[in-house]
């Protein structure tokens, strides 16, 4: 059994995670959270991408009273970030959130964390204690020689133990780093140390480019070990990039089924047509049809047929013209410009099939 099937389950508005659940992807709006149009607008983008828990930043009582009114137009659990100011916490609650992440260590004396936690306690809200290394505590820092694994472990268990301490154990951890490898000893050092679910992460992973390769690298250490209920993949740009990311994660590891996965090689000097488009044009195509396939897409009429066979259905370019392939068996051969056409009406058709 994994540390995964075996952390506590906690309700997030709806959603469960731990205890097996399947695991969560979680994005982070950067809209100003008190405009309330725009930041509704953009939860429900990244909903339609397949985000299934949603943190704003709640920096001000105006941000706070705003959660009220999203809460009513979104269709996901909506998380707090709070950060310093224990007050925006409690007004967080008090306006409808599922769930608060806070660092106690900067939200002041335990007689403030202690007012977050009553207040958690009285609603029912579980709490994310979150610990970042670049937030780790001076005296750790020194004990241990620099910024480390085990003292962003010793961190997260000092404000996990201060929680339970106030009788609350309705709790989610995460511990997060920049530094990939630390990132990922960290989450070894913590897997069954306490039974919490694990958020997990790699904190300013940088761009859409670097992030996801960052990201992709230590997320996929961690939840192959069996570490992990809910991941956000945080990236610098639109965060709806960041929840398809996630969702090609869980996919390339066997976490998760369900959505087109795309496959296609990468051309060489038998390459006849632009696959660079074509390629980019199917996923785009792809991205919104709900089946559980894989989609080849390749450069080479010769090789094509046969690199292909392992996908469910595919299409290969030559000269002016290109196959249609599903299970490695050429189907038809159609125009160059009619193929992506052509693999659009054989996947709605496959879909259609599969509703009857």
């Amino acid at each position: 059994m994994t540390y995964r099937e075996k952390t506590k389950t906690i309700n997030i508005g709806g959603k469960v995670i731990g205890g097996g659940n399947p695991i969560a992807i979680q994005s982070m709006t950067n809209t100003p959270t008190e405009n309330i149009e725009a930041t509704v607008a953009q939860i429900k983008r990244l909903e339609a991408a397949g985000c299934e828990i949603i943190r704003c930043t709640v920096p001000t009582i105006e941000a706070a009273k705003a959660l009220k009114e999203i809460k009513k137009q979104i269709g996901i659990p909506l998380v707090a970030d709070i950060h310093f100011d224990y007050r925006m916490a409690v007004a967080a609650m008090e306006n409808g959130a599922d769930k608060i992440r806070i660092n106690p260590g900067n939200i002041g004396d335990k007689d403030k964390v202690k007012a977050v936690v009553d207040t958690a306690k009285e609603r029912r809200i579980p709490i994310r204690v979150g610990v970042n290394s670049g937030s780790l505590e001076k005296e750790l820092v020194e004990k241990y020689y620099g910024v480390t694994a085990q003292g962003i472990l010793e961190s997260a268990l000092d404000k996990v133990h201060m929680i339970e301490d106030m009788d609350y154990d309705n709790i989610v951890i995460s511990i997060k780093s920049s530094d990939v490898m630390m990132c990922v000893k960290a989450h070894e050092l913590l897997a069954g140390k306490t039974p919490y679910p694990l958020h997990v992460g790699i904190t300013e992973s940088g761009t859409v480019n670097s992030g996801n390769i960052k990201s992709a690298i230590g997320l996929a250490l961690i939840l192959n070990q069996g570490i992990g209920d809910t991941i956000r993949v945080s990236l610098t740009g639109d965060p709806v990039e960041e929840v398809k990311s996630a969702k090609l994660i869980l996919r390339t590891l066997g976490l998760r089924k369900g959505g087109i996965e795309v496959v296609s090689c990468p051309t060489c000097g038998r390459t006849k047509i632009d696959l660079i488009k074509l390629a980019g044009e199917v996923e785009k195509m792809t991205a919104d049809i709900p089946l559980d396939l894989k989609v080849a897409v390749m450069g080479c009429v010769v090789n094509g047929p046969g690199e292909a066979k392992e996908a469910d259905i595919g299409i290969a370019g030559g000269i002016g013209e290109g196959l249609l392939i599903k299970k490695g068996e050429i189907i038809k051969k159609v125009p160059e410009e009619e193929l992506l056409e052509t693999l659009r009406q054989e996947l709605l058709l496959w879909e259609a099939q599969e509703k009857v």
